[in-house]
């Protein structure tokens, strides 16, 4: 059987992402064989300021939102969250933490990006540090093992940004707004947002089963 491909698009910035990495992660565990994952990225904070300031300065601004962020994580025990995450040192913006893992998976791979998009996520929600600086991320590398002179080569060079311009593209084309999505069956189903694992593996399963009796109008 051919492999099943999956399209995985987030936002690194994304609360929901950041709890539903998990059911990504036992995804690949039990059906890693079967499948092969693409990571992309979509544009939900791009532009911070503008954002949050648009959509939460009648509710508190800020505080109201770092309150809620840490509320949706507090009801999940497999992650952990700062109590001035989005207060201390938020990030201006997360494309450039979309261009700094497409840099990653130019010099070291898919499996390279997977480390470093999970440590982003961990710095900022855990440690509320602001990832969108590039210093940050460079620290991250090191930490990481990963190649530094390439990850910078394809930061000079233009390539991981072409990437990101890319992801925006193809995200615009099959009218993916919300992170994290999962794009299956060559863009027939997505399933969007806070899904649960059994949703998921449900709707993989199905796909696998290739049993022409199972392809009725039910």
């Amino acid at each position: 059987m051919a492999l099943i491909q999956i399209q995985h698009f987030s936002d690194v910035l994304c609360v929901w992402a950041y709890v539903g990495q998990a059911r990504v992660n036992e995804l690949c565990r039990v059906h890693g064989s079967d499948i092969e994952l693409e990571y992309h990225f979509v544009d939900v904070f791009g532009d911070v300021p503008g954002r949050l300031t648009q959509r939460w300065s009648s509710k508190g601004g800020l505080a109201a939102y770092s309150k809620h962020v840490i509320d949706v994580v507090n009801r999940f025990e497999h992650v952990r969250v700062h109590d001035e995450v989005w207060i201390h040192s938020p990030p201006n913006s997360s494309l450039a933490c979309h261009q700094f893992l497409h840099a990653v998976q130019l010099a070291d791979g898919r499996c390279a990006l997977e480390r470093a998009a999970w440590a982003l996520r961990e710095a900022f929600f855990a440690r509320a540090e602001d990832v969108s600086q590039r210093k940050t991320q460079l620290q991250i590398v090191e930490k990481l093992g990963l190649s530094l002179p390439a990850v910078e080569k394809h930061l000079a060079s233009g390539k991981a940004a072409a990437q990101v311009s890319a992801d925006l593209r193809m995200a615009s084309e099959q009218g993916i707004t919300v992170s994290p999505t999962l794009v299956f069956n060559e863009g027939r189903q997505m399933l969007k947002g806070n899904v649960s694992y059994r949703v998921i593996d449900a709707n993989l399963r199905e796909l696998m089963n290739d049993d022409p009796a199972g392809q009725s109008w039910c």
